[in-house]
């Protein structure tokens, strides 16, 4: 659900928590306005304020003379003022004196912060290194910012501590978070595309031609201190028209601060790498095994490819990987841009690799017909799908053919004689062999426990010139499933051999993790799920738990809206060199080993792999202290590619739906909050909201205890699942919003329109290949 549609951190059903609500002067401020008032200066500091920015910036005990010398009080008056503060904030114990001098109290009233802005202009500052007693975020009203911005590192002075919801004001902006940014020019200003930024950046209109007007523009903030609201500014770059997609991409890249050009000394590395393909003492000539690659129809970066023999016992699988370890070497400069990218980041008609295209699309990519370097498992399995073995080595492998994932569906779905089977006779009997072991993995995954959620995504399509074709449904195929269970697989095995090995070899390791879910989250579910009737079973929070309520549901249209409020009651996978285990998965050992090209943690997992195998080949030197820091940092970099990739999607989406507004779709209600319903189109899942006001055939009101809408005429009752049809009221782009009303008709579609399209029950780790699995 795109971001202005989705209310931040809300119960399920759309219900905003207690402590999470903003502070009525938060709630003033925004329906009145900001703007609509003049533009305040930041005001004069206190003298208050001016001696506790002396005592913090100092960082310990002053005299008495040192303070008078450090605020050089204008007149007698002034410092009589000045001593009878001292006097009284000493006795209010805000201030310790101790023969004759002054410091702060530890954790009072003055500690730095980073500062949140509201699009509303009020602001939250959360303490870089909470005192006790600080640990919730500080409410700054507009009037207190100081002149700070969103992002900004700030020094805040809390207003009564004693207030169980503390407000504070900014006392002294310490590091400006944001100096470059993307905006629209118009007039001689820039306006921020982000609407955190409250501002208006002012820039000399003769450094800009009369054709950039209104163009998206990358500008730099020269000059804070004469108006805060106004910084004075110059445009560093005219990135193009804000309705290209194209363009939408670079303003989401220059947004989060993505690299997003090689340095000159990566290129060049790239560029000189010379392929040396042989076999060798450790490398297995694997090229006679008929390997193939299955991917999406404009995949250009094969990291994968997979191949399966019958056996007497039952299987044989060789899951064969990109050896990018063998050409990035720890310390190089494409290892450097590597490590600090994290992972390549898709956006629709776009890429922006981890590795420049000599590696991630010549070098390193298991294209057809060609040989090339690989890390491969060789895993057997009984007829039942149960690993009884497994073997790891370093290989040269060609790929025979390059599948897309509709085109090996067309195969196993067709009939014998059928034309596309004859056209690819000899893969036929492996195709569906691989079925038939992909089928016994996902049965006996699910038996454990793991978690099949069902939640489907928008899929934008650019036409030849680069604007949008179409926006539809994500529809998962059992070829996906194919190859989603057979890197699963792998992905286990690799972790479990490391588990069982020897500490050392453990050392620069790390596992893929998911903890157990937030128990208060779980029982929020629980509540919501009682009230509408969805069967919970025993056992509330296991992973079998999980999947039973999931199996309950699927099919129905409850199917999407259960499995989304499920999924928020869970943490987030991440990187860890300490082994907990795979929540979702149910796995106890879990890692990333299958998409090397484009994520670094298998990158690493690769380099342990070949020091497991061959002890003597070296560390080098890597960019992070130690292996626990290194998944902290991959971790966020995932994050910030995943929240990029949807900014996108959500930037698209409205820019789609602009052109078809009053036009009707199906949809179904995703959330009930105060302010009205939430609805994702069936056929698109795009999101948006229908608000309350806007509902004008009834008074509704919200049932919060049964997380539903109530005509208070006609009875009629709105709830989360209902399918409904929806006319597209109003689309405002820059707010990324679309606004619903309601065709209220006799004739609702049917409870499983939709519903059923595209089902196939993935698991967390497999619903995004790109990198998620």
């Amino acid at each position: 659900m795109p971001r202005n549609q989705r209310p931040p951190r809300r119960a399920p059903g759309g219900k905003r928590r207690p402590e999470q609500r903003q502070p009525a002067q938060a709630r003033r401020q925004g329906r009145q306005g900001h703007h609509q008032s003049s533009p305040e200066t930041p005001r004069a500091l206190s003298m208050e304020d001016q001696l506790f920015l002396l005592l913090h910036s100092l960082g310990g005990k002053l005299g008495h003379q040192e303070i008078i010398r450090g605020l050089k009080p204008e007149s007698r008056g002034a410092q009589r003022k000045l001593d009878k503060l001292l006097d009284q904030l000493g006795r209010d114990r805000v201030l310790d004196n101790d023969d004759g001098t002054y410091s702060l109290r530890p954790g009072r009233d003055l500690f730095e912060a980073t500062l949140g802005v509201h699009p509303r202009g009020f602001g939250f500052a959360t303490p870089v290194a909470a005192p006790p007693g600080r640990e919730n975020d500080i409410f700054i009203p507009f009037p207190h910012l100081g002149g700070a911005s969103h992002g900004d590192r700030v020094l805040v002075r809390v207003e009564d501590p004693r207030k169980e919801r503390q407000e504070g004001r900014i006392v002294k902006v310490l590091n400006r978070g944001t100096t470059r940014l993307v905006g629209i020019y118009r007039l001689g200003r820039v306006f921020p595309e982000d609407q955190r930024f409250t501002y208006r950046v002012l820039v000399d209109p003769d450094s800009v031609s009369s054709q950039d007007e209104g163009k998206v523009v990358l500008a730099e903030i020269t000059d804070f201190s004469s108006d805060p609201l106004h910084p004075k500014g110059r445009i560093l770059q005219v990135l193009g028209d804000p309705d290209d997609p194209a363009i939408q991409a670079e303003i989401v890249i220059y947004a989060h601060d993505l690299p997003h050009s090689f340095s000159p000394a990566a290129l060049a590395e790239a560029e000189a790498l010379v392929p040396a393909i042989q076999p060798g003492p450790d490398r297995l000539d694997l090229r006679a095994i008929p390997h193939v690659t299955i991917d999406g129809e404009t995949a250009q970066d094969f990291d994968d490819a997979v191949s399966i023999e019958e056996t007497p016992k039952g299987y044989r699988l060789y899951v064969s990987i990109a050896d990018v370890s063998h050409y990035v070497t720890p310390g190089s400069p494409l290892d450097d841009e590597a490590y600090h990218r994290g992972t390549s980041i898709y956006f629709p008609g776009r890429v922006v690799p981890m590795l420049p295209e000599r590696l991630s699309n010549d070098l390193c990519s298991l294209v057809p017909d060609q040989d090339r370097l690989a890390f491969t498992a060789i895993l057997d399995f009984d007829a039942e799908g149960k690993p009884i073995g497994k073997k790891f080595t370093r290989a040269v492998i060609r790929s025979h053919f390059r599948f897309t994932y509709n085109l090996v569906q067309e195969i196993l779905d067709a009939a014998p004689k059928a034309k596309v089977r004859a056209s690819h006779r000899e893969f036929v009997q492996p195709l569906q062999t691989m079925a038939t072991l992909a089928g016994a993995l996902e049965k006996r995954r699910s038996k454990r426990g793991s978690i099949g959620f069902e939640i489907p995504e928008a899929d934008i399509r650019l036409d030849a010139d680069g604007a949008i074709a179409s926006v539809s449904r994500t529809n998962r195929l059992q070829a996906h499933k194919l190859i989603e269970e057979f890197m699963l697989a792998a992905n286990e095995a690799v972790a479990e051999t490391f588990t069982k090995a020897a500490k050392e070899a453990r050392r620069d390791f790390l596992y893929r993790i998911h903890e157990q879910p937030d128990p208060l989250k779980v029982e929020n579910f629980v509540e919501f799920a009682r009230t509408i009737g969805v069967p919970l079973g025993r056992d509330p929070g296991t992973p079998s738990w999980f999947a039973k309520i999931i199996q309950s549901v699927h099919g129905s249209p409850r199917e999407y809206v259960i499995s989304n409020l499920l999924l928020r009651t869970m943490q987030q996978a991440r990187y860890s060199p300490e082994n907990v285990g795979h929540f979702g998965l149910a796995a106890s050992d879990y890692c990333h080993f299958t998409s090397p090209i484009r994520r670094y943690p298998d990158l690493l997992v690769h380099r342990s792999l070949t020091r497991l195998l061959t002890p003597k080949t070296g560390r080098g030197k890597p960019f992070y202290a130690d292996i626990q820091e290194a998944g902290l940092f991959l971790s966020d970099r995932e994050r910030k590619a995943v929240t990029a990739e949807r900014e996108v999607t959500e930037r698209l989406q409205v820019r789609y739906m602009a052109k078809h507004v009053g036009e009707e779709f199906d949809g179904i209600v995703s959330g009930v909050a105060g302010f009205g319903l939430f609805v994702e189109l069936l056929d698109s899942f795009i999101s948006g909201g229908v608000p309350v006001a806007d509902l004008t055939d009834d008074f509704y009101e919200i049932d919060e205890k049964n997380h539903r809408l109530l005509g208070k005429r006609s009875g009629r009752k709105i709830n989360i699942g209902d399918i409904i049809k929806v006319k597209v009221a109003a689309v405002h782009i820059e707010r990324r919003r679309i606004d619903f009303v309601p065709v209220w008709q006799e004739e609702q579609p049917s409870a499983g329109e939709g519903g059923k399209k595209g089902k196939t029950g993935a698991p967390p780790e497999t619903k995004r290949r790109s990198r998620r699995r």
